[in-house]
């Protein structure tokens, strides 16, 4: 990733619509990286019913105390569902929280870390149009691929594009229409197994297709 420009903070969001990918555990280490490169980072947990960054940040913290340590802790914050029963009222009152907290943020920070839930919600969604870069994290195999794209066929091929993928087209399409700003888009191989099979080669090349056709960068992230 890029530096930030000064006095800009550069938001990060994981994000994708599925659970168990390794998303908020990458939150984590990537918040512990930065801080530990020098850097101010504040960190958002968007999933109010699992809240695993948030218990992250309370674990390190609570370690840090008892062991009598210093560990670099992010500037932490939660941003809840709405309690309105209205939806419309409800998206409103998220999106001006999710807002009101970035604008407060950005001018003391320099990187926002937003770790989303792991399915479709709207706070999920509107965080993309906060986003510098957005990381989805996907385990190594062809069930995760779904999330990108309908893969069918043997050997297997690109049948069309998820409605995840759509949203974050489309949401670059409008990115660069209203603000001239990208959105670098970061897909992340996780639960990597380090023994290379038939099954992983093949995952790795309809990734690297993928990535053509989306307009995403992919990298290896953990390993089992």
């Amino acid at each position: 990733m890029s530096e930030p420009d000064p006095g800009t903070a550069r938001v990060v969001v994981l994000g994708n619509e599925k659970g168990g990918t390794g998303k908020s555990t990458t939150a984590m280490h990537l918040v512990v990286g930065l801080m530990r490169d020098g850097h101010r980072v504040a960190s958002i947990d968007l999933d109010s019913h699992q809240a695993s960054l948030s218990r992250y940040v309370e674990n390190r913290k609570g370690f840090s105390d008892v062991k009598d340590v210093r560990l670099p802790t992010p500037d932490h914050h939660k941003v809840a569902a709405s309690n309105y029963e209205n939806a419309s009222d409800a998206r409103e009152d998220e999106r001006n929280r999710f807002d009101g907290l970035i604008k407060t943020l950005e001018g003391d920070h320099d990187y926002i870390v937003v770790d989303c839930p792991g399915n479709d919600t709207f706070l999920a969604r509107h965080a993309l149009s906060a986003a510098d870069v957005l990381i989805t994290p996907i385990n190594d195999s062809f069930i995760d691929l779904d999330l990108l794209a309908k893969v069918g066929g043997s050997p297997p091929r690109v049948l069309g594009p998820s409605a995840y993928s759509q949203t974050v087209w489309e949401q670059k399409q409008e990115r660069a229409r209203t603000s001239g700003r990208s959105l670098d888009w970061i897909v992340l191989r996780n639960r990597l197994s380090p023994l290379v099979s038939r099954n992983s080669r093949n995952v790795g090349t309809t990734v690297e297709q993928l990535a053509g056709r989306l307009g995403f960068r992919t990298f290896d992230g953990f390993f089992e």
